[in-house]
């Protein structure tokens, strides 16, 4: 893979290169490009497709000590790739950690259409079960490494309370073993996990949905049908706050939607993108 030097430190990305319109995947927290290989398979032949390794615990670079890792640093990464990439009209999409969010009316100048997936937003933080967890355990010491421990079992990870719950389909133990193994061996990267988790609160996307009714470009919400640590309530909220957006639920899919149904996702993102070009310049 390759990588890019940015402020908080190196990450590693995959680009399939070509001539198409752009495509940026963004992952949320606890995995890395791998969870949308099947869409990016799926985009290759007429997009290009980028997919960042953001450090959100699955990363193999840990980052430098001072790095801002909340959600807005995150954000602000995000928006640092695509401007040392020179990536232009770019149709970003987001699933999980709501982070793309955050870029709107702030640094959206590089985003020509937005995809929101299952993701946090609104009040919905820390959400469900598995967030509140996670949450708690930030603010105790050692409570984060001690709960990392039950993903070195796959039949504890697969559990509803943790990330059994955010697929319908059953997890491949080499996928989590992906996810988690950094986590697990690595004092740095659970630093850079953690230090996402108690420097981002709830206000961020509230503060977030305050400018996204000046987003008028268009946008799709294609939210998990069987989501419940992500309720598609939430998302229907949010398509209505997008004055250019359209909600659609994919259907078997949980919070995890490029994993339960990557082929009824990347059908509608290839469709958006075909019913939405890019206005004529000159």
């Amino acid at each position: 893979m390759p990588e890019i030097g940015l402020s908080a430190g190196t990450i590693d990305y995959q680009d399939t290169g070509g001539d198409g319109p752009t495509v940026v995947l963004v992952h949320g927290l606890g995995f890395d490009d791998s969870v949308w290989a099947d869409v990016v398979s799926a985009l290759r032949p007429g997009f290009r497709v980028l997919v960042p390794v953001l450090p959100l615990g699955s990363h193999r670079r840990p980052m430098r000590p001072d790095a801002d890792l909340s959600a807005h640093g995150i954000a602000r990464l995000l928006a640092e790739f695509m401007d040392r990439l020179d990536l232009r009209d770019v149709t970003l999409v987001q699933n999980d950690t709501g982070t793309a969010q955050l870029l709107v009316g702030v640094r959206d100048e590089r985003i020509a259409r937005l995809v929101l997936t299952s993701c946090e937003a609104l009040d919905n933080y820390p959400p469900g079960v598995q967030g509140r967890i996670l949450n708690a355990a930030c603010r105790i010491p050692g409570g984060v490494f001690l709960l990392l421990q039950s993903f070195r079992f796959p039949f504890l990870a697969r559990m509803r309370t943790s990330l059994g719950g955010m697929a319908k389909k059953r997890l491949p133990k080499e996928l989590i073993a992906r996810w988690y193994g950094p986590l697990l061996t690595s004092r740095h990267i659970r630093r850079d996990f953690t230090k996402f988790l108690r420097s981002t609160r709830k206000d961020c996307y509230l503060e977030a949905a305050r400018n996204l009714p000046g987003f008028t470009r268009p946008a799709l919400v294609a939210w998990g049908a069987e989501d419940r640590m992500m309720p598609p309530a939430t998302g229907r909220r949010l398509a209505e706050l997008l004055p250019a957006a359209r909600y659609v639920e994919i259907p078997d899919a949980r919070t995890l939607v490029q994993l339960d149904n990557p082929a009824a996702l990347t059908e509608e993102i290839r469709r958006f993108v075909k019913d939405n070009p890019l206005p004529r310049k000159g």
